[in-house]
């Protein structure tokens, strides 16, 4: 199995830093409408999160918001590469994923704003989107505490024998919790589809991953479990795309886990109330070269021929598309007051 390109802490970008074009023939008819299609899927959660992080300096969003910008190739190419039925589960960085799998920007601005018409009916908020006909089941505000329930619906998948497979996201902090390591380990005993991805943005909060880890590439933490594992820089979707449809293909079809580190970067804070002082501006630069939009849009310009133009007008749909959103969200009503309790219990009638 392939093993990556190595660290990509901002003292290991040598020979990194320019913009890779994609390796796939650009006579791919089917390859080029795939990166448009990921583009597209990419340039929406960009500028989601940023009407969000507006909203949330206007004071429309409540609570905590986590952002992802710099990191929706991670979301965009792994969510393609799965079936529909497929689980996922997130951590509180999730508005992206959800997205990708097909929820409607109006519900995803809609539960940010605290609306009835959110996702989560306006009682999750940032960190817990959630839509069971979708199998998007949540963001998850425990760090590492989502992973043993990711493993439960991968087994549930395995006694049932009904072709899903479980993806859970989490960051490079959960990897150094216990939560953690009882999912992977569980998942090897059982041999359960379940592919774990780590999303190694280098920062817990505001910890460099050099300083809390001890070993630099996590994807070995699969060795203890005797498991495949795979690493990689995330910064072209398409890559990301084909290494995780792999492992997704290798868990439905012979029900074995995959430990997957995404090397990537957030250009934002830990959430909205981090300031990111524990970085220099020349290392959030130096990383901006390698933002997985330009990475995109280059390919497609350049790789494939696509038009200026007509890239230039889906950004413009996509723009129009959030709006929409960000004005859905403030003409939505407020939960009534009166159903405060409602869904805090089961109803005596469902059980």
């Amino acid at each position: 199995m392939t093993q990556g390109r190595g660290p990509a802490s901002s003292a290991m970008l040598a020979g990194l830093m320019s913009v890779r074009k994609v390796s796939a023939p650009a006579a791919d008819p089917a390859r080029k409408e795939l990166l448009i299609r990921l583009y597209r899927q990419m340039f929406l959660i960009r500028r989601f999160e940023e009407a969000t992080a507006k909203a949330y300096a206007q004071g429309k969003v409540g609570g905590f918001l986590h952002l992802s910008i710099g990191q929706e190739s991670v979301c965009a190419g792994a969510v393609a590469a799965l079936q529909d039925t497929d689980y996922l589960f997130c951590s509180y960085r999730e508005h992206g994923h959800a997205l990708a799998r097909g929820l409607s920007p109006r519900a995803c601005m809609a539960e940010l704003f605290g609306k009835v018409t959110g996702c989560s009916k306006g009682r999750g908020g940032s960190m817990h989107f959630f839509d069971a006909e979708k199998s998007f089941l949540g963001g998850h505000g425990i760090v590492g505490g989502h992973v043993p329930l990711a493993v439960g619906t991968a087994f549930a998948s395995r006694y049932r024998n009904d072709g899903r497979v479980t993806v859970c996201f989490f960051g490079e902090g959960s990897i150094s919790i216990g939560a953690f390591h009882e999912g992977a380990s569980l998942a090897a005993l059982w041999k359960l589809p379940v592919v774990l991805i780590c999303e190694n943005n280098h920062y817990s909060m505001g910890t460099s991953v050099e300083r809390s880890v001890s070993v630099k590439d996590l994807s070995v933490k699969a060795l203890s479990y005797d498991i495949p594992r795979d690493r990689f820089a995330s910064d072209d979707v398409l890559l990301v795309y084909d290494r995780v449809k792999e492992a997704a293909d290798r868990a439905r079809a012979e029900g074995v886990p995959t430990l997957i580190e995404a090397i990537t970067y957030r250009f934002r804070g830990h959430s909205m109330a981090d300031p990111a002082k524990y970085r220099t501006r020349e290392e959030v630069e130096e990383w901006r070269k390698r933002d997985c939009l330009l990475v995109g849009r280059t390919n497609l310009l350049e790789s494939f021929g696509v038009p200026e133009a007509d890239v230039q007008k889906m950004e413009d749909e996509v723009e129009a598309e959030v709006a929409d959103a960000v004005k859905f969200a403030e003409e939505s009503p407020e939960p009534d007051p009166a159903d405060v309790e409602k869904y805090v219990t089961i109803e005596a009638d469902r059980l």
